[in-house]
């Protein structure tokens, strides 16, 4: 199963089909699988749980930047709201964490694509598979004390597959999508307009049937950024 954020129309959907087969495959939310019509949620499916999230400090993280085939992402991080997601992220980009498990490389975003992409909705990845069902070997629990909401552009937020399973994949909003609010860790955002035009960009790439750019979009590494 994949983890995918559901538009508003496909959320109406599935809580009338709340049994079918439909909406337990990931039609409500960005998850690790995708091929759902108009969106769902974003969600990371089960994996083997072989390790735990790294402990990295993250005092003076401001940011990151995404380098990716298609230009720079810039992100704000939000450590002191979101202190766990924001140390697996930073953990897993700066090698500090597991190793990704397809590569062997200790950056373990490094090389990694967006997998799902949505015109309207959101771009995914951080999947070391690129298939949507990947993750690092581990979950971990949300984070809602914050109150942020879903309620513009550029949010960066957690796929999971339901309650406390974050593991690696994430997802930046193309649009407001207040459905996915109390249902994905929100720990940044895009930085400044050059970075949400690249985010455009992609979410506006040609597409297959389950979503995945026909040309592959990749993270070829990820820089954290700490106040000086």
């Amino acid at each position: 199963m994949k983890l995918l954020p559901l538009p508003a129309t496909a959320l109406l959907a599935c809580t009338a089909l709340l049994a079918t087969s439909a909406c337990a495959n990931g039609a409500a939310a960005p998850a690790d699988q995708g091929g759902s019509e108009g969106g769902g949620t974003p969600e990371e499916t089960a994996s083997e749980q072989t390790g735990s999230p790294a402990e990295v400090d993250v005092t003076g993280v401001e940011g990151a930047t995404l380098h990716t085939s298609e230009g720079d992402i810039e992100l704000e991080l939000f450590p002191e709201e979101a202190p766990v997601t924001v140390s697996n992220f930073v953990g897993l980009a700066e090698g500090e964490g597991v190793p990704n498990p397809a590569t062997g490389e200790a950056a373990f975003y490094d090389g990694t694509v967006f997998h799902r992409v949505i015109d309207g909705f959101m771009i995914q990845g951080g999947d070391p598979q690129g298939t949507g069902q990947g993750g690092p070997g581990y979950t971990f629990e949300d984070e809602f004390d914050s109150g942020r909401e879903f309620s513009e552009p550029g949010v960066l937020a957690m796929a999971n597959r339901g309650p406390d399973t974050n593991g690696s994949q994430f997802f930046i909003t193309v649009e407001p999508t207040p459905h996915l609010n109390g249902l994905h860790t929100i720990f940044g955002h895009v930085a400044d307009e050059a970075s949400m035009e690249v985010v455009n960009g992609i979410a506006n790439a040609e597409t297959d049937m389950n979503d995945r750019p026909a040309q592959d979009v990749t993270i070829e590494s990820v820089t954290v950024h700490r106040a000086e």
